[in-house]
């Protein structure tokens, strides 16, 4: 899907610097990949890692993936959300791919982290949406963080990357980091009972490019 010009034109910000820290095979239900950690401009290690297919150095129009950590979701199944259905269908479609990558950013919802990501769900039982209820709790809607993915990419040498979203907000994060984005490729799951309102409310507060 070609960008919107406004996107394409994005201001560059301030960047990180990452570097490879190791990189180990991770055979998978979905097939082979390798996992990939890093260490930042100080030598700490990072808890974002990587999985990436064939070499990617140097390629352009990468198949990519910024995947922000779901607990509940990737790990337990919820229903309320649609974030292990996304990872899923990101890596079956990168299974077979020559080149592809997935970040998978420590970043638990949408950056306030799990303990008040519980908080924002009881909030939501009692009437509020995921924005208003991270609004109610003194956060903003989204508070995540691009730079760090940047950087991972450029660690990894990408030229640039076809990204796997419906989030514009994440093109532009890329693009203001210093990643060029090729293309943005949909990547869209069946709503069910439990999550209908919470991708409703992605589509209409927060921009997202859902059917």
């Amino acid at each position: 899907m070609p960008l919107p010009h406004s996107l394409g034109a994005a201001r560059p910000r301030p960047v990180r610097s990452v570097d490879v820290f190791a990189r180990a095979k991770l055979p998978s239900r979905h097939g082979e990949f390798t996992i990939v950690s890093f260490t930042d401009e100080r030598g700490r290690t990072l808890d974002d890692v990587a999985i990436v297919r064939g070499d990617v150095a140097g390629v352009d129009a990468v198949p990519t993936r910024v995947h922000s950590e779901c607990l509940t979701g990737d790990v337990f199944g919820s229903k309320r959300c649609d974030c292990r259905d996304q990872l899923e269908l990101a890596l079956e479609r990168f299974a077979d791919a020559d080149v592809a990558i997935i970040l998978y950013m420590r970043q638990e919802g949408r950056g306030i982290g799990i303990a008040h990501k519980v908080r924002a769900y009881a909030l939501q039982e009692q009437g509020l949406d995921t924005v208003e209820a991270n609004l109610h709790l003194g956060f903003d809607s989204d508070l995540r963080d691009y730079g760090t993915a940047a950087a991972m990419l450029r660690a990894l040498g990408v030229g640039s990357v076809a990204l796997h979203t419906n989030n514009l907000e994440k093109i532009a994060g890329l693009q203001q980091h210093g990643v060029p984005v090729a293309e943005r490729v949909a990547i869209q799951s069946d709503p069910g009972e439990h999550n209908e309102r919470y991708l409703a409310t992605k589509r209409e507060k927060c921009g997202h490019l859902l059917d």
